[in-house]
């Protein structure tokens, strides 16, 4: 068991010659250490109590109290306290461990091995660490542990050695002017450092200074209310109020800080005019200009909703004539001029002009007597521009309407009435210069005809613009757009189309001849076109008849079978304008004998069997179409007879007239009697066997010194039955092979083609050389060039 008791006191020991010699070491330590620690406490944590009888003794931990130290002393080292084991060793060694000796913060506490003894080595902070717990060990001088670790705990004693401090050093509140008493304005907040649980750190509030008649503080809280009445911001807008803390519930150490306190505006003023009358002057030509400003007066605070004004005008303005608007920056209302004045109706305009503010006053505010005024607007005269009455100015004119035809009268109005002023016309734009104006009268008359088909019309309309100018100062023109539309007349008959046809001779094999029309009126002067024989009581009207196809085409039919020949009949076509136009036109229709596909077998008999004949001039222009096509073909026929003569004559046919100058290549020469591949011997030997046609022969090649287009010979395609014809199949064998010039070149007559004259050089050819090389003048290759002087030098010395 563990007990605590002072020095002095005797242990109890089993056998009593052994406690008194060892009673008497420990007891001259002891009175030693006594004199030395005089009150440090003892603690013997490993005491064993007593056991009952007949149980077996068992070690039982004591409670231990905190060891407690005050912070902030000075007298270091300090002794805490002394720990003591009860076993008696030869040698008893202690120590400690845990936070303040091994561990951060390390060095605050010591202990003596020998004697037990714990000191303070450094001075304590109570706000750095409250407490301490360590662990305390005894062991003999072998090492060997003596008693179990056991745990001491030191309490550090607070000291109020901190101020308290305001969380922040100016505090900031707002309050709207006129709030009763009361009202809370903010709350402040401090702390202390020093121990929460004593008055070391009890925090006590007050105002100190200016304020404290109007605000005061809840020294416990730190909450700020109003404590007066008649806050008002436009005599006093803010308050510095000094705040004081202090520990000890107010009477410890103490600090300060400052609260700003910012007293927010109502609407507690109206605002007021600065004079009840303003004046204005302008001119009648300013519209969208700023004429003129008021001012008001508002103790509101600038810039927010109770200050800013919004301006009406009351009376004066019934047509809608100004406007005024505010300038938020300087709260003036800036008087505009929305529309045209006219100085000719009104030359003063008095204008009513109430302010008032945008959020609803205050019900305790003042009474104004000045929230309106009167704004008297002036207007002075200038030069107005005139302007066309009617703009733009359309007019319907028929097309070909003729020079100097009356158009209209183009003029304007003057705004100006109360001057005399003089107007002159002009144009300002006319593309086709169509148009005349005069000067004076505004009168446009046309100077060109009128042309529907004239490019400058769009969509059948002219568009000119017409000026006209004052004689003010400064002169002004106006300008006005005059559309003349362009109107269609019925000038153009339509026309016929085809004017040549073709019809089948049985009436009910053909579908007619198509006609149409093509009018150069547009509509409503065009189509629908209407088609008639004319005339009508006429033989061919009763044979024929016209049926309508749409607007457009129509059908000539046949009413009964008609004799083949041609017939000219006269079609008369309207158009449906206004008036109506028609013209007549001659139609030849041809008729034929048809097939039973429904074509014309014979037109010509219909030309040569036409019941109607034809004009001198007609017969002339088909008789000399018809000896142009004879002369055409004969032409044709000599040339084709010509070319084919050209190209059967001899290889040699043509020499006379050939002068290229060509060198043949003659590069095949045969293969002597060795060549066995010109000719199968096995066809003499065998004349029985089947010969072989020639296309099995394949594809003779072509060559190079052949003369062109020469036909290949035909080659026995038979052998003889009788063996006595075999010289004549021989004999046709060597003609088509000494005539092909095509075949092989192996013991084959070689055609040496000419090579042309005119030449200035002789012939190179041994043949026509002199008997002998030395007889020979070779002098005259130096004239054939620089390739041949070499020649001719070499020779030239035998």
């Amino acid at each position: 068991m563990f007990r605590l008791f002072s020095f002095g006191m005797w242990t109890e020991t089993s056998s009593l010659l052994l406690t008194v010699v060892a009673l008497l070491q420990i007891c001259s330590t002891v009175t030693a250490q006594s004199l030395q620690s005089e009150s440090v406490p003892v603690l013997y944590p490993w005491r064993l109590q007593p056991a009952t009888e007949g149980l077996t003794r068992v070690k039982r931990a004591w409670v231990i109290p905190p060891i407690a130290v005050s912070e902030n002393s000075r007298r270091i080292p300090f002794q805490l306290v002394q720990i003591k084991s009860d076993k008696l060793p030869s040698k008893v060694i202690y120590s400690i461990k845990g936070p303040g000796v091994d561990e951060e913060p390390k060095g605050i506490f010591t202990i003596d091995p020998d004697t037990g003894l714990v000191f303070l080595t450094t001075v304590l902070d109570r706000e750095e660490k409250s407490s301490y717990k360590i662990k305390a060990y005894a062991v003999d001088e072998t090492g060997t542990p003596l008693e179990d670790p056991t745990d001491l705990e030191i309490i550090v004693i607070d000291q109020n050695d901190n101020r308290p401090t305001f969380d922040q050093q100016y505090f900031i509140g707002h309050v709207l002017e006129g709030s009763a008493p009361g009202t809370l304005v903010m709350q402040v907040t401090a702390s202390d450092a020093d121990d929460p649980q004593t008055d070391n750190a009890a925090l006590g509030y007050s105002i100190v200074g200016d304020g404290r008649g109007i605000f005061r503080i809840d020294p416990m809280t730190g909450e700020i209310r109003t404590v007066g009445v008649g806050l008002d911001r436009e005599n006093i807008s803010v308050y510095n109020l000094t705040l004081q803390v202090a520990d000890l519930s107010g009477e410890g150490l103490s600090t300060t800080a400052t609260a700003v306190i910012f007293i927010d505006d109502i609407n507690d003023n109206a605002p007021e005019f600065i004079t009840t009358e303003f004046t204005a002057e302008v001119s009648e030509d300013m519209v969208g200009s700023e004429i003129g400003k008021v001012s008001v007066e508002d103790k509101d605070q600038p810039g927010t909703s109770n200050w800013l004004v919004d301006y009406t005008i009351i009376a004066g303005n019934d047509h809608g004539l100004f406007s005024i608007r505010t300038e938020p920056e300087t709260n003036r209302g800036i008087l505009f001029v929305e529309k045209n004045l006219d100085y000719e109706k009104a030359d003063k305009h008095i204008l009513t002009v109430e302010a008032k503010n945008k959020e609803v006053v205050s019900p305790g505010a003042p009474q104004t007597f000045r929230s309106s005024a009167k704004f008297t607007v002036t207007v002075t005269d200038v030069n107005e521009a005139p302007h066309f009455v009617e703009d733009p100015r359309e007019l319907s004119v028929p097309e070909g309407l003729t020079a100097g035809s009356f158009l209209t009268v183009y003029t304007v109005t003057d705004p100006d009435i109360k001057q005399q002023q003089n107007i002159s016309y002009g144009i300002q734009y006319d593309p086709a210069d169509w148009l005349i104006v005069d000067v004076n009268t505004g009168e446009i008359i046309l100077q060109q005809n009128i042309e529907r088909r004239s490019p400058f019309l769009l969509n059948h309309r002219y568009t000119a613009v017409i000026t006209a100018t004052d004689s003010g100062e400064p002169p002004h023109t106006a300008t006005g757009t005059l559309e003349i539309y362009v109107t269609e007349v019925n000038d153009f008959p339509p026309v016929l189309y085809p004017r040549l046809g073709f019809m089948c001779s049985q009436w009910d094999k053909d579908d007619g001849v198509l006609l149409w029309a093509v009018d150069g009126d547009l509509e409503p002067h065009a189509e629908p076109f209407h088609f008639e024989i004319v005339p009508d009581n006429s033989e061919y009207s009763q044979n024929w008849t016209i049926s309508h196809l749409n607007d457009t085409h129509s059908q000539l039919r046949a009413l009964q079978d008609v004799s083949e020949g041609t017939y000219s009949l006269q079609i008369r076509v309207s158009d449906s304008g206004e008036p109506r136009l028609s013209q007549d036109h001659m139609l030849n229709v041809t008729v034929c004998f048809c097939s039973v596909r429904g074509d014309c077998t014979s037109r010509v008999a219909a030309i040569i069997g036409t019941h109607v004949g034809l004009s001198f001039g007609a017969a002339m222009v088909i008789l000399a179409s018809v000896l142009l096509l004879l002369l055409l073909i004969l032409l044709v026929a000599v040339t084709d007879c010509l070319h084919r003569r050209f190209h059967h004559k001899g290889l040699l046919a043509a020499s006379e007239d050939d002068i290229r100058d060509n060198i043949l290549n003659y590069d095949e020469q045969g293969g002597g009697e060795e060549d066995q591949d010109a000719y199968n011997i096995d066809q003499l030997r065998n004349p029985d066997e089947i010969l072989p046609s020639t296309p099995s022969r394949g594809k003779q090649p072509i060559r190079r010194d052949a003369p062109f287009n020469y036909g290949q010979p035909q080659y026995p395609r038979k052998p003889p039955a009788d063996p006595n014809d075999i010289k004549d199949f021989i004999n046709e064998g060597l003609d088509a092979a000494d005539n092909d010039p095509n075949a092989p070149p192996y013991d084959t007559a070689l055609i040496y083609d000419y090579e042309g004259e005119g030449s200035l050089a002789e012939t190179l050819s041994s043949i026509t050389s002199r008997a002998s090389d030395s007889d020979q003048d070779y002098d005259y290759l130096s004239d054939w060039g620089p390739r041949f002087k070499k020649l001719a030098d070499m020779y030239g010395d035998h």
